[in-house]
């Protein structure tokens, strides 16, 4: 649980920059927490949530974000939005796109559907809680209608702020996505830095489109191992940090985790009042290596959206990648490769003459019109393999030499990612290597092409 410190040093930012933010009942929160609430980020005023707290336990997180969702929707008068993940903003925001005719009947009812992971005894109370609103459902039914760009200010007209307590790494893309879409003229706030358990820091400056964080020495023992040190390095202290390098951070926090390596580097941007302020750079555990070339996650997403804008409306959804060794024997008998699974939107948007051009650039016979389809899957996968050679010398080196064979590419069913996260079974950030069998035998059921 967040230390009460952090989350009134939370509420004085978030009341400073957005004075309306603290309105009671004008925050919904979607964020879940399977088995035992946990507080959210603003729990020293209870009253500003318009969301039963019942919501967030239930044992089905889409069952959980759908009826949090109909909570958020009963109540125009929003000021701020709440996320535990951006990943679970973006999922409800989904489940509005997909679900949104039975949404405006149950607001209209007052009703609260039977659906899988709503055990009824919980449905019973939640639906206690329902009044009819007839006028809030053709509302509902009004702005859907006119579709989904910037559809949460149409919804909620005084929302002043989107907060996400997690943002940054691999969270950043949901972010983009919902900027770029149903998010459109909304600030991002991202709160909290949290890692290995623990909260560390507090981000004070709501308005500023990067978040940085604030460390606060109380609330864990940190510690801070130099990166690119030329030798074996040594710890170092909060006191002992330099202005525009890099960390990463090593934290005691829970019982029984001493001196945990977290794999998170830590960039040093300044200091208030003598402790740092540092951004969030990449996870070392997020690495792709098959050969010891360690490609990290930020610097791959890079190459793949810069591969993705050659293709004219083509829009990323998720992906996740997976080292071939995970793959055993169904990755056939060439060499040590990458795997990389992914969900677009807008391929279908191609028209004659970029398909051409694509398959001309790429040596191919043809893209085809229409959905997603195994000519796409393959000129993208050669055109990404090609920017990974021009990011990464290494990795280029490598693959001259045949020491790593060529990326593969594989297009996932719409909403994969949604049952991925599902899979995980717990609100943590989905991993964008995946090292789990589980969890790729899961999105190997779903390629399409």
């Amino acid at each position: 649980s967040l230390p009460l410190q952090g989350s009134l040093l939370y509420l004085d930012a978030l009341g400073a920059a957005f004075p309306r933010a603290l309105a009671r009942r004008g925050t919904a929160l979607l964020h879940w927490t399977p088995g035992c609430p946990r507080a959210p980020a603003g729990w020293p005023l209870p009253t500003l949530y318009c969301t039963p707290a019942a919501a967030s336990t239930l044992p089905s997180r889409a069952a959980a974000l759908r009826v949090q969702l109909l909570f958020a929707l009963r109540q125009r008068a929003l000021h701020v939005l709440e996320a535990g993940l951006a990943a679970e903003l973006h999922d409800a925001l989904v489940a509005l796109r997909t679900e949104w005719p039975q949404l405006a009947q149950e607001l209209a009812l007052g009703r609260l559907s039977p659906q899988p992971g709503l055990p009824e005894g919980v449905r019973d109370q939640l639906q206690a809680l329902l009044t009819p609103d007839a006028a809030r459902a053709a509302e509902l039914r009004a702005e859907c209608a006119h579709g989904f760009e910037g559809i949460v200010l149409r919804l909620w007209p005084q929302l002043e702020v989107v907060v996400v307590r997690t943002a940054h790494g691999v969270e950043r893309l949901y972010c983009d996505s919902l900027r770029q879409a149903d998010c459109q003229g909304l600030p991002f706030y991202c709160p909290f830095y949290q890692a290995a358990g623990a909260l560390l820091g507090i981000n004070l400056w709501p308005v500023e489109p990067t978040p940085r964080f604030l460390l606060c020495p109380d609330w864990a023992f940190c510690e801070f191992l130099p990166c690119l040190a030329n030798k074996e390095p040594r710890t170092l202290l909060l006191d002992e940090l330099w202005e525009g390098r890099e960390y990463e951070l090593v934290v005691t926090a829970q019982p029984g985790e001493y001196r945990c390596r977290t794999g998170e580097v830590l960039k040093v941007t300044g200091f208030h009042k003598q402790c740092p302020v540092v951004e969030p750079v990449r996870r070392e555990s997020q690495t792709l290596s098959v050969r010891g070339e360690s490609i990290p996650e930020e610097q791959f997403c890079q190459s793949l959206c810069r591969t993705l804008r050659m293709w004219p409306g083509a829009r990323l959804i998720d992906y996740v990648c997976v080292e071939s060794s995970l793959l055993g024997d169904s990755s056939g008998p060439c060499a040590p490769h990458y795997e990389v699974f992914m969900e677009l939107q807008g391929l279908r948007d191609l028209s004659e003459g970029q398909r051409y051009k694509v398959s001309s650039a790429l040596g191919l016979c043809g893209v085809a019109e229409g959905h997603c389809g195994p000519a796409q899957a393959t000129a993208i996968s050669l055109q990404l393999d090609q920017c990974l050679q021009e990011d990464f010398p290494i990795y280029k080196s490598f693959r001259f030499k045949g020491s790593i064979g060529p990326l593969r590419l594989h297009l996932v069913r719409p909403r994969t990612f949604t049952r991925l996260r599902e899979a995980l079974g717990s609100p943590m950030p989905m991993p964008r290597v995946l090292r789990e069998e589980q969890l790729l035998r899961l999105i190997q059921g779903s390629i399409i092409s």
